[in-house]
C-alpha cells in the first residue's frame, strides 16, 4: 500500500483572492491557449466576502465560506477526477458521431496502455484510420460547442464539480448546477463568474428531482447527469433515468454503505428493491444493488442500462452508466438480475437467475428461470443459507471503455492530481474476470478451518493449474474472483492446510490434486507494477463529512462522538467487572471421561469426507494430544 500524497498538492487553500495573471495551473505551467477563453468572455474575479478562504481544486478556485453552510469534502477530490476524466472520453465518443473532435490540454498522440503483453493490431488499424478521418470541426475547453453535451449537476452544493466540467471538460454546450438551497445557489453563481465560466455555467436553486421531471421530453433532455447526494440517491433515480437522453450518461454515487453492505437489509430493500447481506463480497454487492435498482426503474419506462464503470472507493460506490430505450432489449432485464444464497457457515455462494432466455433462431424465448441452485442446508458445511438480491449479475464495467479512459489519463498524468490512483485503479478493473459477480477472500477462507492463511499467488496458482480463472477486485484488496465451484476452492484450502494431513491422518478424499508452484501469470500487471491501488488514509477523519447546516459550523454532538470513538484501543479496561463474563463463541463446554471438572477447548472446522465440513470431536483429557 503507498500513502496518498498531501492534499495540497492539487488543491491549496488562501485567504484572498488571487490574481488572474498569477494563478497557478493544475500542471504548475501556464496553461495552453486552447485552455483559457478570451477576454471578452472573461469577467473579472469578484470580491471575497468575510470569512471565506479560496479552495483549489484541479483547474478551478472556489470562494468557499468558513462556516458550514455549504458542502464540501476534499476526499472526494478522486472522485471529481475520475468524472472528469470519464465524462471526456464519453463526449469524444459522442462528438465524434457529430463530426466534432475534442481538444484536451496537454494531450499529445493516444497512446493505448495495455496492461498484457501482447499488442492489438486491430486496435492499432483502428486509431490510424480515425487519424486519417480527422473531422473539421474542434471542441476546445472552456469554450461553448454548439453541438456538444448539456450537463446536469442535480446536487451542487458550492459548484466546484460543475466549475471544473466548464474548465477541464471540451464539448459541452452548457453545465446546469442546481442545488436546493438558496445559499449554495447564490455561491455557484458567484463561483462561476469568479472563474470565469459563466458563459457556460448556469446556477440554478430547484429541486432536482422536479427539475428533472419538467426535462423528460426528447429534446429538452440532459446528455449526462451526475448525481452526488449526501447519503441515498434512491429518491432520485425515477427523474434521473427520464431525463437523461437516449444514449446519455448517469454518473451516481451513493455514500450510504452501512446500509447497501448489509447491516440494515430491510432499508436497503425499501430504497434499492435489493435485499443486502453482511458477507465479505459486500462491496462488489453494494454495486450490483445500485445497478439493479436502476435497471428495474429504467425499465419502468423501457429503458435500460448498459454500465460503463463501476468502482468502490473508499468510503462509498461511483457508477457510470448509459441509458438507452428499446422495448425488445428490455426483455432481457429479468435475466441480468439474480438471487443471491450465502451460507452462514462457511461463506459459500450460488447465484440464481430471476430469468432465462434462450434464442430460437431469429427469435427470443423467455421463461421463468429453475432453482433454486442449493438444498437446505449448505453441502460443505451443513449451517443454513441466506437469501439477498436480487442483484445485477451481468458485467459491471465495459472494458473497452475503460481501457480508454485509462489510456488518456497514463498518457496526460499531469491533468488531474489523483492522477496515480486512478491508473492503479482502473487497471485492477481491467484485470477482473467482468462475467464472475462477487467474490471470496484468502482470510475468510483460512478463518473457516481454522488454518494459516496461504500466499496469494500460491493460491492463485493452485486455482489456474487446476484450469480455472481467476483475478483480483478492486473492491477488496485480498479478494479471490473465480469461476470456480466452491467444492474445488474446498479441496484447495484442505490440500493446503497441514491440519488436515495431521488429524484427519489420511482420511480426506479430495477431487482434484493442486499444484501450489507460483506460476508466472498468477501475478497481476497492476501488481508487478507497483501502481497504486490500495492506500492508506493520509489523515484523520478522513471520510464522510458532517452535513452542512443553515447556521453553519459542526455540530457539537458530532465532534464530541468522534473523541469518543477514536483511540478505544488504547483506554485499555482495568476493572474486571467491566470485562465480558460469557465464554466466547468459539469455545463450548465440554465434559472429559477423566475430569469432573468442565473444560472449554478449541472447536475447529475440519474435512473428514469429500465435500463436507463437520465438527471435530472435542480434545479432552485421556485422548492422544496431537
Amino acid at each position: 500500500m503507498e500513502p496518498l500524497k498531501a492534499a495540497q498538492d492539487s488543491r491549496s487553500s488562501t485567504t484572498g483572492p488571487l490574481p488572474a495573471s498569477t494563478k497557478p495551473s493544475a500542471e504548475g505551467v501556464s496553461p495552453p491557449p486552447t485552455d483559457t477563453v478570451s477576454d471578452k468572455q472573461k469577467t473579472p474575479p469578484a470580491g471575497l466576502l468575510p470569512g471565506e478562504t479560496v479552495v483549489q481544486e484541479g483547474k478551478a478556485s472556489i470562494l468557499f465560506p468558513s462556516a458550514n453552510e455549504v458542502f464540501y469534502n476534499p476526499v472526494q477530490e478522486f472522485n471529481r477526477d475520475l468524472t472528469c476524466a470519464v465524462i471526456t472520453e464519453f463526449a469524444r465518443d459522442v462528438l465524434a458521431q457529430r463530426g466534432v473532435k475534442v481538444l484536451v490540454p496537454g494531450e499529445k498522440e493516444r497512446v493505448v496502455v495495455s496492461l498484457s503483453e501482447e499488442t492489438n493490431e486491430a486496435d492499432a488499424q483502428t486509431e490510424e484510420k480515425n487519424e486519417a478521418e480527422e473531422p473539421p470541426v474542434t471542441a476546445p475547453v472552456g469554450e461553448k460547442c454548439e453541438h456538444g453535451l448539456r450537463v446536469l449537476e442535480g446536487l451542487a452544493a458550492s459548484g466546484l464539480r460543475s466549475v471544473r466540467f466548464a474548465l477541464e471538460v471540451p464539448g459541452l454546450q452548457s453545465v446546469t448546477a442546481n442545488d436546493f438551497s438558496t445559499k449554495a445557489a447564490a455561491l455557484i453563481a458567484r463561483n462561476a463568474q469568479y472563474n470565469g465560466v459563466s458563459h457556460l455555467l448556469r446556477a440554478s436553486c430547484r429541486d432536482a428531482s422536479m427539475l428533472m421531471y419538467e426535462m423528460r421530453g426528447k429534446k429538452e433532455r440532459y446528455d449526462v447527469i451526475d448525481l452526488d447526494p449526501y447519503g441515498s440517491p434512491a429518491s432520485f433515480l425515477d427523474a434521473a433515468v427520464q431525463a437523461v437522453s437516449d444514449g446519455g450518461l448517469l454518473c451516481i454515487t451513493c455514500t450510504d454503505m452501512a446500509v447497501m453492505a448489509g447491516n440494515s437489509g430491510e432499508t436497503c430493500y425499501s430504497k434499492y428493491g435489493s435485499v443486502s447481506i453482511k458477507a465479505k463480497y459486500c462491496h462488489e454487492m453494494a454495486l450490483r444493488i445500485i445497478l439493479h435498482s436502476l435497471d428495474q426503474r429504467a425499465g419502468v419506462y423501457q429503458r435500460y442500462i448498459r454500465p460503463l464503470l463501476s468502482v468502490s472507493v473508499d468510503f462509498y460506490i461511483r457508477v457510470f452508466v448509459r441509458v438507452f430505450t428499446g422495448q425488445a432489449t428490455v426483455k432481457n432485464s429479468a435475466s441480468k438480475q439474480a438471487l443471491v444464497y450465502n451460507c452462514v457457515g462457511c461463506g459459500s455462494f450460488h447465484l440464481q437467475k430471476m430469468g432465462r432466455r434462450t434464442s430460437n433462431g431469429k427469435h427470443m424465448k423467455y421463461s421463468a428461470a429453475t432453482g433454486p441452485p442449493v438444498g437446505p442446508e449448505c453441502e460443505h458445511c451443513g449451517q443454513r443459507h441466506q437469501m439477498g438480491g436480487p442483484i445485477w449479475a451481468e458485467p459491471i464495467c465495459d472494458l473497452a471503455f475503460v481501457q480508454k479512459v485509462l489510456s488518456a489519463v497514463s498518457g496526460n498524468p499531469s491533468r488531474f492530481g489523483t492522477s496515480k490512483r486512478i491508473e492503479g485503479m482502473l487497471s485492477m478493473v481491467t484485470e477482473e474476470l467482468e462475467d464472475v459477480p462477487l467474490y471470496y477472500t484468502v482470510d475468510s477462507l483460512s478463518s473457516t478451518i481454522h488454518c494459516n492463511t496461504p500466499p496469494l499467488l500460491q493460491f492463485r496458482s493452485a486455482l489456474l493449474h487446476a484450469g480455472y480463472r481467476v483475478s483480483l477486485s478492486h473492491a477488496c484488496k485480498n479478494a479471490i474472483k473465480t469461476d470456480a465451484p466452491p467444492a474445488a476452492i474446498w479441496d484447495i484450502m484442505r490440500l493446503k492446510d497441514l491440519v488436515c494431513n495431521l488429524i484427519c491422518a489420511g482420511s480426506c478424499v479430495c477431487s482434484l490434486e493442486a499444484c501450489f508452484t507460483v506460476r508466472e501469470d498468477a501475478n497481476p500487471q497492476s501488481r508487478k507494477r507497483h501502481l497504486t491501488r490500495f492506500q492508506e488514509n493520509p489523515q484523520a477523519f478522513w471520510g464522510p463529512k458532517a452535513r452542512a447546516r443553515a447556521g453553519g459550523g459542526s455540530s457539537t454532538d458530532l465532534q464530541d462522538k468522534r473523541k469518543k470513538c477514536q483511540n478505544k484501543r488504547k483506554n485499555q479496561i482495568t476493572d474486571s467487572s467491566q470485562l465480558k463474563n460469557f465464554p466466547c463463541k468459539r469455545f463450548r463446554q465440554v465434559s472429559s471421561p477423566t475430569s469432573k471438572k468442565p473444560k472449554r477447548k478449541l472447536c475447529a472446522l475440519l474435512c473428514l469426507d469429500q465435500s463436507r465440513f463437520i465438527t471435530h470431536k472435542m480434545l479432552t483429557e485421556g485422548e492422544t494430544n496431537i
